[in-house]
């Protein structure tokens, strides 16, 4: 990745966290949406030693996102922040597991062809 790609894709980032936050308090229509596609844009720069940790932190986020409902006032706006973290944190997470299976398995198609010439 370059710098600016890296930089377009940090910048995507911060704006689906102000998203995710400001969510919480007014309706935005296509968050859901809005912060996916935030989500997979930030997972096309995301390193392979960061790829587990992305993965297991948007698992964890959804997982945790409602804990706060229990909070007078103020759960219902911080599982919803958590809620909405947890689907820009998922776009990255399926970014990174496509991004795996495209390395693991795009290869092996383009070399099935020629495995397969110069067997017969």
């Amino acid at each position: 990745m370059t710098g600016d790609s890296l930089k377009l894709e940090k910048l995507v980032g911060i704006i689906g966290l102000l998203l995710a936050i400001a969510a919480a308090f007014v309706e935005i229509p296509y968050i859901s949406l809005l912060l996916l596609l935030a989500g997979l844009i930030v997972g096309l720069s995301i390193a392979r030693e960061d790829h587990v940790r992305v993965i297991v932190s948007a698992l964890a986020l959804a997982t945790f996102a409602h804990l706060f409902d229990a909070v007078p006032e103020a759960g219902k706006y911080l599982s919803a922040i958590v809620g909405n973290v947890a689907i820009l944190a998922g776009g990255g997470a399926l970014m990174v597991i496509g991004r795996n299976l495209w390395a693991r398995f795009i290869p092996v198609l383009k070399a099935s062809p020629k495995a397969a010439t110069t067997a017969g």
